[in-house]
Formats: structure tokens, sequence, C-alpha cells
């Protein structure tokens, strides 16, 4: 099962995969039943017996949806996305560290940073498999890594310490 996080100006609309015919909206199953329509973005789109035409096109980091005459831009992101997003500090230039710590339980696959080594902003500090799928847990901002708590093949759980990096920039 695979989940998404879309919003939709002020909405924020949680979807869960289910199976090819059916969704969890906000906790609501749905039968669904999307189809492409030759190699346009246009899709027919059936939702509870209720059929409908969709224009859908990528617009950098939202796509534009045209829906029964109207327009909207919808920002889509896999729930893994979303936590790890979540789990970097809303403004951490206030502070002069930043620990990472495990946005969910896993297994450490690697670390590819030292002690002492120097990283760039969005740099790989730790690789974690999590239900299947590998994630690139990445610094928020350039530093210098001060502390490594894991290794790789060790069992992590949620919020556990990972890396502490001393930001530079």
């Amino acid at each position: 099962m695979s989940g998404y996080i879309v919003r939709i100006g002020d909405r924020e609309y949680h979807i869960e995969v289910l199976d090819d015919h059916h969704v969890r909206l906000n906790g609501e199953i749905i039968e669904v039943d999307l189809t492409t329509l030759s190699d346009s973005p246009l899709f027919s789109l059936i939702l509870n017996g209720k059929s409908y035409e969709v224009l859908a096109t990528p617009q950098g980091e939202t796509w534009e949806v045209h829906l029964k005459g109207r327009t909207y831009l919808a920002e889509v992101e896999d729930e893994t996305s979303h936590t790890l997003r979540r789990s970097v500090p809303a403004n951490p230039t206030q502070s002069t560290e930043y620990l990472l710590q495990a946005p969910m339980p896993g297994l450490v696959v690697a670390v590819p940073v030292a002690t002492g080594q120097e990283v760039e902003a969005n740099e790989v500090l730790v690789v974690l498999e999590s239900m299947k799928m590998q994630n690139e847990l990445r610094a928020p901002h350039a530093g210098r890594v001060v502390e490594i708590y894991v290794q790789p093949g060790e069992r992590v759980l949620q919020k556990q310490n990972l890396v502490r990096i001393y930001l530079t920039s």
C-alpha cells in the first residue's frame, strides 16, 4: 500500500492506495478507476460510479489539475518524504547544531559520512531502510559531522539519534 499527502490550497488530503480500484481518502474508502486517454495528460476518472474527465500536467513541484471547469494546483508528496521533511527543524539556522533522528523505525543500510567530515546541504548522512524502501536522510544545511550514533546493519527506533552535525551555514 502507498500513502500520499495532497495539498490543494490550504486543505490537506491523506490518500492511501489500497489496490487497483480502491483508495482511502481521509479515512473513507472510495472506488476509483483512472485511465489515460491517448498520449496526452487527459484522464478518465471514475469515483464511486461518477465519471469525470481530468487534465493533469506537472508544473515544477506541483500538478495543475483541470476538473469540471476549474483549475487546481495540487502538491503531491509521498508519506515517507512528508515524514522526512517534517523531521527537519523549521529554522535550523537558529541553532549551531543539528541532530538527525530516525523519522521511522528501520535498518541502517549505510552511513556514507565520517566523524569530522565536512558535509554540504542536502548531502546524504544515513540511508535507512523501512518498509522495504531505502530512504536517504540528508543534511538540512552545510556543516561538520560531530558524532555518529549508528552503524550499517543496526536496527533503529523512531526518533533514535543517528548523526549530529555542527552547522556552518
